[in-house]
């Protein structure tokens, strides 16, 4: 809803640029920006990571480091911001611009409750006493949709899930009414159910609320969802501005369609889809039109058949074969902890894995897919049923099965900032499975690591460097390279792209493909991303509070999902084109609505 109103913007920023004092040089973040945002509008500034689209954010809001110069104008409902005393500027920020963070855990304190950390805000801002601000607090976290307000108000953020947290920190975000809210990649960790809940919270709180919002991220889908007009950020410049339609219909710039381009599209879903909502639904009536898109849509559609056809050949393949992963009605329970009873987090899983192929493994957060995941590599023990890998009975928690499954099983891990030990350089990472392993020692193990760095793509200089001194995209790289040192059979990748920007993923999906192309590993990809299981997986697999609901083919998942569960997930999907998000949004609601 953009908006036509006479008024002056919300925001207004001309000629913002942001340095860096590095070794007493001034290093360019933001350079020369030049934007407005309105009441009721949703911009959206767009770009890798480094572009400057976070920075840029926290100059509005006066919360750079000591070492960095601002220069510009940035002025907030007529008033400027830039030079303003920091008393005024603490009165501002939360009162009248509040902002959203990606990652509400770290952004919430631990050891207050929800419930005291938003009357804090109020009662910072507003003279109102405890019990006021309690009620208010309650009404916010009702109307940010929480299904017990009461409990939420008195629970801890860990005793909330993701999607929880996020509400609740949007909640404490809108608790002042700011005239403008700064959303930093607010839905990238989130599942695409809670996802899609969370953009549909935005965009009615936007309605209701008149706030202006600058909705910062890479996700392009999310963009084609909520934006009104799109900024899009390189090495600190914006290179493209345009609105929403015309940004993604007709992308002017290099980058943008560069970006566009690498964005993982769920493909021929969108079409297909349709006939089991109305089906799931009972909305006969339903009409979806499609006839300007019709002759690009055939030849889709012949491409996708046409490697439907190479899928089908190497299923008949692999079906040949003996399973590399193989689950027999497991069961898989987190044990006992001081007071807190076992939990069973999976139960009843058959699951096949065979030799050279990828199997996705999707579904919402706490389904269980992780938990499957760290079984197959021996992290977690299996409570029922029969669990083997590469032959291995690894359900019999024998010290010596588990031992010889080490060499067969390889992890990548969500986050590889995490998993890489910060104080070895990326040389001895990767080759440090070998040299406990016992497989190659000095120039053999020298000559091992180099050979990896080239399969994934790395510079044979980089061996002595420090994981900080990497790009997130280069360290998950490291991740694969570590992960397949001791050539495994099978690889179980844990949702290795979620927190890579678009143009990232598509490069290290790619060289996962080449990879698994190359080596013929087994690959189990855990992901809540079906646009890339669609890239990757022969196979699907979805789960549900535990349990697999639906598997088989990627087309016959993707293409004519049988459960309405996978029906919901796909209908969650957030599609990167405005008018077909609109009317896949629609679609969901009515299968919300006949479910």
């Amino acid at each position: 809803m953009t908006t036509t109103s006479p008024q002056p913007p919300v925001l207004e920023v001309r000629d913002l640029s942001v340095d860096f004092a590095v070794n007493r040089v001034w290093v360019p973040a933001a350079i020369g920006l030049n934007y407005e945002v309105a009441a009721g509008e949703v911009l959206a500034i767009v770009g890798e990571s480094g572009s400057g689209k976070s920075v840029s954010s926290m100059a509005i809001l006066d919360l750079l480091p000591k070492n960095a110069r601002v220069r510009g104008s940035i002025k907030l409902n007529g008033e400027e911001l830039r030079g303003m005393p920091a008393s005024r500027m603490r009165n501002i920020r939360g009162n009248q611009i509040a902002m959203i963070f990606q990652e509400p855990m770290t952004a919430l304190n631990p050891v207050y409750t929800i419930g005291a950390q938003i009357v804090e805000t109020l009662r910072l801002h507003d003279r109102i006493s405890h019990e006021q601000a309690a009620e208010r607090a309650i009404e916010l976290l009702t109307m940010v949709e929480l299904p017990d307000p009461a409990k939420a108000f008195r629970s801890y953020p860990h005793q909330l899930s993701g999607g929880q947290r996020q509400r609740a920190m949007i909640a404490q975000s809108l608790a002042c009414d700011p005239s403008l809210l700064i959303a930093d990649e607010p839905t990238t960790a989130l599942d695409v159910t809670v996802q899609a809940e969370i953009l549909d919270l935005m965009r009615n709180l936007r309605d209701h609320l008149n706030s202006a919002v600058i909705l910062i991220t890479h996700d392009m889908g999310v963009v084609a969802d909520l934006a009104d007009r799109i900024a899009v950020m390189r090495r600190g410049l914006i290179v493209e501005t345009g609105t929403a339609e015309q940004v993604f219909a007709a992308p002017q710039h290099p980058y943008t369609q560069e970006l566009l381009a690498a964005v993982p599209h769920l493909g021929g879903a969108e079409i297909d889809l349709t006939a089991a909502l109305v089906s799931a639904t009972g909305a006969e009536n339903l009409v979806v039109d499609v006839s300007a898109e019709e002759l690009a849509r055939r030849e889709a559609e012949n491409a996708r058949l046409l490697e439907e056809s190479r899928r089908a050949e190497r299923a008949k393949a692999h079906d040949a074969t003996t399973p590399i992963l193989l689950l027999e009605q497991v069961a898989i329970e987190y044990p006992k902890q001081g007071r807190m009873p076992a939990f069973r987090a999976v139960e009843g899983a058959d699951l096949v894995v065979r030799p050279g192929e990828v199997v996705g493994l999707v579904g919402e957060s706490g389904s269980g897919k992780t938990t499957i995941g760290r079984a197959a590599v021996g992290l977690l023990p299996v409570a029922e049923g029969r669990l083997t890998v590469g032959g291995i009975d690894v359900s019999t928690r024998d010290r010596k099965s588990v031992a010889a499954l080490r060499r067969k099983v390889g992890m990548v891990f969500q986050d590889p900032s995490s998993s890489l030990n910060p104080r070895l350089p990326i040389g001895e990472s990767i080759g440090e499975p070998m040299y406990l392993a016992g497989l190659a020692k000095g120039e053999a193990l020298q000559r091992r690591i180099e050979d990896l760095l080239d399969q994934v793509e790395l510079p044979r200089s980089y061996r002595n460097r420090y994981p900080h001194e990497l790009s997130g995209g280069q360290k998950q790289r490291v991740g694969i390279a570590r992960a397949l040192a001791l050539s495994p059979e099978l690889l179980v990748a844990d949702e290795p792209t979620s927190a890579l920007d678009v143009s990232v993923q598509a490069h290290v999906l790619e060289l996962l493909q080449n990879l698994q192309t190359e080596l013929k590993f087994a690959c189990l990809f855990v992901t809540h991303d079906l646009a890339v299981v669609d890239l990757l997986a022969d196979r699907i697999a979805v789960m549900q509070r535990g349990r697999i609901v639906e598997q088989g083919t990627r087309d016959a998942i993707l293409r004519n999902p049988q459960e309405q569960y996978t029906q919901r997930l796909i209908a969650a999907v957030p599609l990167p084109n405005p008018a077909k998000q609109r009317e896949r949004r629609e679609l969901r609601a009515m299968l919300l609505e006949g479910s």
